[in-house]
């Protein structure tokens, strides 16, 4: 006989208190909210750009949400100004705010405290919509001091509470370069070195690199290396899969998940994991047979991913 939580659906707390605070988080907080961190060279707009499938720059809001001229922001820019609560929008994916720590690089102390002062501030504000909802912080591999003072004191002195940080390691693809002349050296041919150049890059940086960073005290919750970045039709999946997998609260993955549209795969996986999941703690066990009920509530479960469907 095939289980089923037919009558639970509509009157089992378990459900309506998933939906309603589904459907409250989708009402209250529309935007999914990224603080981006690294060097002028780390490749940061580009990836941007990736992530939200466009070549065109973003269009920066002030605090009052008023939109800054192109202009004035260059301007600004070159006189080294810039301010860490304006928010840059993708026009082809209104879904994603993000902010930009433009100086950081520099290492001063007055940049690296205003940024922990967006983090705290962020991170503990009560309103989700105004609430920041992860940290990409960009590191470029293509020198032989990946980590510099920055990285140094943000990992050792920046906590982020939920805040999950994701480490982007950008340029990777230089890495890849010297492994594939250091295999031709030792006597690989072209074909094998080729093989072979990715997966030795990234074992050597791991066993120098990775391992340092991993004993911080605010080491970051994923990592992803990025190569050759401008390609055309590079879609940063590894970055996407990496952040939704960070996101313990499972509404705000949802979110993150839905609004991001170059990956499918990964909003099909994690849509069919949390209607299997839900409905196996319905009923107390896993599914052998999925009934007519319960594959109306899949169903119903999987659209919740898809909000443009349901």
């Amino acid at each position: 006989m095939s289980e089923s939580i037919s009558g639970t659906t509509s009157e089992d707390p378990l459900f309506n208190l998933d939906d309603e605070k589904t459907d409250w988080i989708r009402s209250a907080c529309r935007r999914f909210r990224i603080l981006i961190i690294g060097r002028a060279n780390a490749g940061k707009t580009t990836i941007l750009q990736k992530v939200c499938n466009t070549t065109e720059l973003p269009v920066v809001y002030n605090t009052e949400g008023k939109e800054i001229d192109p202009v004035i922001l260059e301007a600004s820019a070159s006189r080294g100004l810039h301010n860490i609560e304006d928010e840059m929008v993708f026009k082809s994916n209104p879904g994603f705010v993000f902010h930009d720590s433009r100086g950081f690089e520099a290492g001063g102390i007055e940049e690296l405290n205003k940024v922990k002062l967006f983090i705290e501030s962020r991170s503990k504000e009560a309103w989700l919509p105004n609430k920041l909802h992860a940290i990409w912080y960009c590191i470029p591999v293509d020198d032989s001091r990946p980590f510099t003072t920055a990285e140094n004191w943000f990992f050792s002195e920046c906590g982020t509470g939920e805040v999950p940080v994701i480490v982007i390691f950008t340029k990777f693809d230089a890495l890849d370069t010297k492994a594939f002349i250091a295999l031709r050296k030792e006597g690989k041919s072209r074909i094998e070195a080729r093989e072979l150049a990715s997966q030795c890059a990234v074992s050597s940086f791991e066993e120098v690199h990775l391992e340092t960073l991993s004993t911080f005290p605010y080491s970051p919750k994923g990592h992803v290396y990025l190569r050759n970045m401008n390609k055309e039709g590079y879609d940063c999946g590894d970055l996407v899969e990496q952040t939704a997998a960070a996101l313990d609260d499972e509404t705000l993955r949802q979110l993150f998940v839905s609004t991001q549209r170059n990956n499918l795969e990964v909003c099909i996986r994690y849509a069919l994991e949390s209607a299997l999941g839900t409905i196996e703690q319905g009923i107390g066990k896993p599914i052998k047979i999925v009934s007519e009920d319960n594959f109306k509530e899949m169903i119903r479960i999987i659209l919740r991913w898809f909000p443009q469907y349901s």
